[in-house]
């Protein structure tokens, strides 16, 4: 059974694919904003890197979050569950992690008494990951469904069990 009936109104496949399509959109659109940008970007855990580092490492991440966007649109359009895997895996991944950046850095505008940008980061960023999970749920109901779909015989009923 999935966990959701529709997206926005459309169907779970409209809204996986629409998913995938703004997930290669917003790949695409910040790979070439830290390409030619020349904003100091630092990572959590790693200070020291050197920010060309750094910036290879968030390149490579967005390559790969275009393809795997590209991949879920394949999937879905394939009705192939497999193909759509290494997103939902991926996704969910992404989130926590988008959400333990969104606190790390509202920390760190309150700790330099930076009460506003810590206060609206938190709300707009809470906000997206709110967002990206209602459209994780979609594409992980699609997935579910084409797995419950699967498992039926020709004329839309499980197999008969034969014991």
């Amino acid at each position: 059974m999935p966990l959701l009936d529709t997206c926005c109104g459309l169907s779970l496949k409209v809204g996986s694919v629409i998913t995938g399509i703004l997930g290669m959109l917003i790949g695409a659109t910040t790979l070439i904003f830290v390409l030619i940008s020349n904003v100091k970007m630092r990572t959590i855990l790693i200070d020291t890197l050197p920010p060309e580092i750094v910036k290879i490492i968030i390149a490579i991440n967005l390559v790969m979050t275009v393809f795997i966007s590209l991949l879920l649109i394949v999937g879905v359009l394939k009705r192939n569950r497999w193909i759509m895997l290494p997103w939902v895996i991926l996704a969910i991944m992404l989130a926590i992690g988008l959400a333990i950046s969104i606190i790390y850095t509202a920390v760190v505008f309150f700790i330099h008494k930076e009460v506003l940008s810590g206060t609206l980061w938190i709300i707009i960023g809470f906000l997206s990951i709110a967002i990206y999970v209602y459209l994780w749920f979609v594409v992980y109901s699609y997935y579910k469904l084409l797995e419950e779909e699967k498992g039926r015989g020709p004329y839309g009923r499980p197999p008969p069990r034969y014991h």
